[in-house]
């Protein structure tokens, strides 16, 4: 069989996605985002140690639409990939390893970030009184 006519190795374009495989890219890209969320983080707490007119500029970044929207993407990542970790953590003890278990705890993951999400925004936002 000529070179050109032998099979390639199976890639996305032939697999139809997977809970697993979705949540395992997702991981990754999270840990990307709380990388580059962290130096919006770096940049505000500079600021908070340069002054009040630093301090100011920083809060009326992050206070926009734009900076929450950041901030919110961020806390998100921050919760998936803190809720996917754990449950690594127990594939690495060797629990939730059956398919089925794999699933379940794969949707768990996604509930629980969007309910930790949720939270700590509805919570932030009663404890400033904006709510």
């Amino acid at each position: 069989m000529p070179a050109q006519d032998r099979p390639l190795s199976p890639h996305l374009q032939v697999y139809r996605p997977q809970l697993t495989s979705v949540l395992s890219i997702v991981h990754r890209l999270t840990g990307v985002a709380l990388a580059f969320g962290t130096l919006l983080l770096v940049y505000w707490l500079v600021a908070v140690a340069s002054g009040a007119a630093a301090y100011d500029t920083a809060q009326g970044l992050i206070g926009s639409v734009l900076g929450r929207l950041l901030l919110f993407g961020w806390s998100l990542a921050l919760f998936y990939h803190l809720c996917n970790g754990i449950r690594h953590l127990f594939w690495d003890a060797g629990f939730l390893l059956e398919l089925p278990a794999v699933t379940r705890s794969g949707w768990a993951v996604v509930v629980a970030t969007l309910a930790l999400t949720l939270i700590s925004w509805v919570a932030g936002y009663a404890a400033m009184g904006s709510l």
